[in-house]
């Protein structure tokens, strides 16, 4: 899986939306560095970094009329299984986009990993 660049958000398939944010879930969790090829810049940033980016999901899946967990929104939470850290993402000045490898050429790397998949926005 991978983190679709952050402009996508708002327009991307419901599959690929809820994809997404159960990703986030997974690195967030158990999946925090973990190495795995397509995600593997993630980890060379701060955790608050993935909870901002995650709360861009979850803000578009609200808009949409998903529910979303309440504990996903705490952002020290790590899931079930794991205890609570302490961070604060407002440390971190948002950038944008909050990752720089979601640059112009990762915008066209995910738009044709989407057209692929038939999915032209």
């Amino acid at each position: 899986m991978r983190l679709w660049h952050e402009a996508l958000i708002a327009v991307l398939p419901r599959q690929q939306l809820l994809g997404q944010h159960r990703e986030c879930c997974a690195l967030r969790g158990l999946g925090w560095n973990r190495p795995h090829a397509t995600v593997n810049y993630v980890f060379r940033h701060p955790y608050e970094y993935l909870v901002q980016y995650h709360g861009l999901v979850m803000d578009e899946m609200q808009v949409r009329g998903y529910r979303v967990a309440p504990e996903w929104r705490v952002p020290g939470y790590r899931g079930r299984r794991l205890e609570p850290i302490a961070i604060d993402p407002r440390q971190y000045s948002p950038t944008k986009p909050i990752y720089p490898e979601h640059d112009a050429r990762y915008l066209q790397e995910c738009r044709e990993n989407l057209r692929r998949k038939g999915i032209h926005l």
